[in-house]
C-alpha cells in the first residue's frame, strides 16, 4: 500500500472522526435539504437530453444556456442567473458583476474590510482599467476585533453608497466567514439608511454550505466559481452570477455586449459538464466539509489552532490551520499534494503568484487546475503561517490526504506526538 502511517496518527485520527460524528449529521441534514432543491429545479424546468448539447459560433437559440441560467436561479432562490464557461475564475465573475453596475462617480463600500488579494488590481489598480481608473469611489468598513460586521458604521457609511460589497469567505485572513443570518443582518442595516444600493455577495466557497444562499437573505447579486462549490468537481471551467433580473443583465451586458447580453454565447461542449455539476454540487460540498471538519478535529489534537475549531458552525468549505513556522506550511502542503490522486510525483514551491503580494505555495493535484472543490492547500508565506485547506469531493481520498500532511511533518521532526 501507499501510505505507511505512524500507528499514533492513525489513533489520533480515530479520535477525531469520532468526535467529529455529530457535525457531520448536521452536514448531511444540509445536503439532504440542498439536494432536493437542485434536483426540484431539474425536474420543475424540464431539463431534457437536448439541453446537455452545445452550440457553436453566436449561440443564439441555445436552449442548455437559457436552461441551466434557469436551473442555477431557482435552487439559488434569485430572480435570474447567468451561468457560462466563459467566466475563467471567481474574480472575472465578481469583476464583470462590478463593472457591470458601477458608473463613474459611484461609490463602492465594502463592509467585510479590503477584498481579497486577487480583486486589488480590479479595484485600486493604477492602469489597465480598474474600476478606480474609470472613477468609481471605494470605502470600506472593518470588521470588527471578534470578525463580526461593525453594523452601526455600515449604517452610516452605507447611506451614499451605490454598491455594498460583502465577502463571505475569509480569503487570507483568519476571521470567520460570514453566515447567512449574518448577511441578512447587514442586508438590514444597509436596507434602513439605503433602501436602493445593490448589496452584492462573494459567495465563493459558500454554495450550499447552508441551506439558503445570499439572495434569499436580500442580497442583490452574488458570484462565484464553476470550479468550487456549484461545479460539484465536475466542471473544467466557468463562473455564475445570481440575483435580481435587471442587474444580471447588466452583468451580461458587460460580459458580452450591450444590446446582446445573455442571448449571446455559444456553449461548445461544456452544457453537459455544467448540468452534471451542479446536480452533484451538494454531496460534493458536504463531503468537503466533512474533510474540513475531520482536518480541525485532527489537528487540533495534534495540538494546533484550527478555525474555526471542528464543532463551529461552518459557512464555507475552509478550514484554516495554524502551523505557526514556514517549514511546517511547506511540509503540510506536500504532505496533500503527495496523497493527490494527480500529480502525485510534484513538489509544491512557494512562488510569486499573480494577483498576490507575496510568495504563496499550493498544493493541488486535481483533476481541473485550481479546483478547490478538490482537496487542496495553499497559503502566502508570511505570519502566522497558516495553511488554508478546501475541498474534498471524496471525503475517504481526503482524509488520507490530511493524515498524510501530518506524516510528512513528522518525518520531517516538525511535529510532536
Amino acid at each position: 500500500m501507499t501510505f505507511n502511517f505512524d500507528d499514533r496518527l492513525l489513533v489520533a485520527a480515530e479520535n477525531a472522526e469520532r468526535k467529529a460524528q455529530s457535525v457531520f449529521e448536521k452536514i448531511e441534514t444540509t445536503c439532504r435539504i440542498t439536494s432536493e432543491k437542485v434536483l426540484s429545479a431539474f425536474i420543475e424546468n424540464r431539463v431534457g437530453d437536448m439541453h446537455l448539447k452545445g452550440t457553436t459560433g453566436y449561440g443564439y437559440g441555445d436552449d442548455g444556456r437559457d436552461k441551466l441560467d434557469e436551473v442555477f436561479a431557482q435552487a439559488f432562490g434569485a430572480e435570474d442567473a447567468l451561468v457560462r464557461h466563459g467566466f475563467v475564475n471567481g474574480t472575472h465573475a465578481i469583476s464583470t458583476a462590478l463593472f457591470g453596475v458601477l458608473r463613474p462617480g459611484d461609490l463602492m463600500l465594502s463592509v467585510t474590510g479590503r477584498p481579497y488579494d486577487t480583486l486589488e488590481q480590479v479595484i485600486f489598480g493604477e492602469t489597465g482599467g480598474s474600476l478606480k481608473e474609470f472613477g468609481v469611489r471605494y470605502e470600506q468598513v472593518d470588521l470588527l476585533p471578534d470578525g463580526k460586521p461593525d453594523l452601526a458604521a455600515i449604517s452610516e457609511k452605507a447611506k451614499n453608497a451605490k454598491m455594498v460589497y460583502i465577502q463571505r469567505s475569509r480569503g487570507y485572513s483568519l476571521r470567520p466567514s460570514l453566515c447567512i443570518a449574518t448577511i441578512a443582518e447587514i442586508v438590514q442595516a444597509v436596507r434602513k439608511v439605503n433602501a436602493d444600493a445593490i448589496i452584492t455577495v462573494d459567495n465563493c466557497y459558500g454554495e450550499f454550505v447552508e441551506e439558503k444562499e445570499p439572495v434569499a437573505a436580500g442580497a442583490d447579486l452574488m458570484a462565484g466559481s464553476l470550479i468550487k462549490n456549484p461545479g460539484g468537481g465536475i466542471c473544467s471551467t466557468g463562473g455564475y452570477i445570481a440575483g435580481r433580473k435587471d442587474l444580471v443583465e447588466l452583468c451580461a451586458y458587460r460580459l458580452t455586449t450591450v444590446g446582446t447580453g445573455k442571448e449571446t454565447g455559444c456553449t461548445l461542449s461544456q452544457n453537459r459538464e455544467m448540468f452534471m455539476g451542479f446536480f452533484n454540487a451538494p454531496q460534493a460540498v458536504a463531503n468537503a466539509l466533512k474533510a474540513s471538519v475531520f482536518a480541525a478535529a485532527f489537528f487540533e489534537g495534534l495540538g494546533f489552532n484550527a478555525l474555526p475549531s471542528y464543532d463551529e458552525p461552518r459557512t464555507d468549505i475552509i478550514c484554516s490551520i495554524k502551523l505557526g513556522t514556514p517549514e511546517r506550511l511547506i511540509a503540510f502542503c506536500e504532505g496533500i499534494q503527495a496523497a493527490s490522486p494527480v500529480d502525485s510525483s510534484a513538489m509544491p514551491e512557494p512562488w510569486d503568484m499573480p494577483g498576490y503580494g507575496c510568495k504563496v505555495i499550493m498544493a493541488a493535484g486535481c483533476f481541473t487546475m485550481g479546483s478547490s472543490i478538490e482537496l487542496s492547500a495553499d497559503a502566502p508565506l508570511r505570519e502566522p503561517y497558516a495553511v488554508w485547506l478546501q475541498g474534498g469531493t471524496s471525503y475517504h481520498a481526503a482524509r488520507l490526504g490530511i493524515i498524510n500532511a501530518a506524516q510528512r511533518m513528522l518525518d520531517k521532526g516538525l511535529l510532536t506526538l
